[in-house]
């Protein structure tokens, strides 16, 4: 199964090409640029050094978010835009779903943390059984220092991964032995991983509903707060 995945959500812009459960192309950058500009260039660019044409595509997976507002409603436009031209099926694919699977089969609990501004992270915990990545807790947006307080009642090693991990470097290590780290070229979101996740979300669940498919914010967007 051909699947194209997208990930904007954060200052990551990343565009994947997956072959069932080969990686076939993934674009990455890291350079805070504008998201509007750069994503369909790089999906065409990808495309055509993959040799592979839109047509041929058998699915597409998105970011939904929790993660930067404009980001969000800028990749699933992009994707439904992408996906309604070609009449293809989409799976959304949460940002800390992705993120998590980063730190493949870890010994411990599995923290993503993404910036939220408002001092507050975008956070779920996960753990890996038997092979299988479990979510332990809701997505929620949280001041650092009391999800610190609530990791430490874990008594187990906890990985933390994302753009919220330097903001907030001091409070995590206040776990410490506890606090483990990623290094700096896995702790970032994969448009790889958000492919990967949706193409099996394509092949258990089918596919999302592209008209009622939504951004995962967890808070209200800026539009939503001047407008209650």
């Amino acid at each position: 199964m051909l699947v194209l995945g997208l990930d904007s959500a954060t200052q990551v812009a990343g565009v994947a090409l997956i072959d069932d459960n080969r990686l076939v192309a993934e674009t990455f950058f890291n350079t805070r640029k504008n998201h509007s500009q750069r994503l369909l260039p790089m999906i065409a660019a990808l495309l055509q050094e993959a040799g592979v044409k839109p047509a041929e595509l058998d699915g597409l997976a998105v970011a939904l978010g929790p993660g930067s507002f404009t980001g969000l409603r800028i990749g699933l436009a992009t994707i439904k835009g992408l996906a309604h031209a070609l009449q293809k099926p989409v799976a959304g694919v949460p940002t800390l779903d992705g993120l998590a699977w980063n730190a493949w089969e870890v010994p411990g609990l599995v923290c993503p943390v993404l910036y939220a501004r408002r001092r507050e992270v975008y956070t779920a915990l996960y753990r890996w059984q038997e092979g299988e990545l479990c979510r332990l807790t809701p997505y929620q947006a949280v001041e650092p220092y009391s999800l610190a307080a609530s990791l430490k009642s874990y008594n187990m090693p906890v990985y933390f991964l994302g753009d919220g991990v330097e903001p907030y470097l001091e409070v995590w290590r206040q776990l410490g032995p506890s606090a483990r780290f990623l290094p700096s070229t896995g702790i970032l979101p994969r448009a790889a991983q958000i492919a990967m996740l949706g193409r099996k979300r394509l092949q258990t669940d089918g596919p999302d509903d592209l008209f009622r498919l939504k951004p995962l914010y967890l808070r209200p967007s800026p539009a939503e707060r001047q407008n209650p």
